[in-house]
């Protein structure tokens, strides 16, 4: 069976038998699996109520293992977006009661952001459906084939610099 990466290959090879496209195999495999994935994440997401960078919150925050929260930096650096992005997103956690946003009494320059009750619910009955759906999504490799991608994609990874600095990074799985 062929997919839309072999037609693209195969075109490049008869456009330019010059150059060798077979990065494209991985790399435009990879693109396309994720704009896929992103696209019925999307609709769990929504189905809770929320976007993807509210969930990548919320799990961030729940994962955290802290009583007390974190503050927006943690959050920023945890899930690679910018500060003002992530005050958006809080923002709209805020608003709908899934989070707050306190002053941290040992430095009150500092905001704690932590979940509600409703927000710990939420995001408790979320990412259990989530993994439901990565679970689904993952359903035509058995797990030794799931261990093995994974295995591979984690070099790729780190051969690319993506080492974890914090325990609690990235936020977005």
């Amino acid at each position: 069976m062929r997919d839309a990466v072999d037609v693209v290959v195969e075109q490049w090879s008869r456009a330019r038998p010059d150059l060798d496209p077979s990065p494209m195999r991985v790399l435009g495999r990879l693109s396309r699996l994720t704009r896929l994935a992103e696209r019925e994440l999307k609709v769990l997401f929504s189905e809770f109520g929320l976007e993807r960078g509210e969930f990548d919150v919320l799990a961030t925050l729940r994962r955290s293992g802290s009583p007390h929260g974190l503050t927006a930096g943690e959050l920023a650096r945890s899930s690679m977006v910018t500060s003002g992005a992530v005050t958006n997103r809080l923002d709209r956690l805020v608003a709908k009661g899934y989070v707050t946003r306190e002053l941290d009494p040992a430095n009150r320059r500092t905001v704690i952001v932590a979940l509600t009750p409703a927000g710990r619910d939420l995001i408790d009955r979320a990412v259990a459906a989530h993994l439901d759906n990565e679970r689904r999504l993952l359903a035509a490799l058995d797990q030794g084939r799931q261990d093995d991608l994974a295995a591979v994609l984690r070099t790729l990874l780190l051969s690319l610099g993506d080492e974890a600095a914090d325990p609690r990074a990235p936020g977005d799985l």
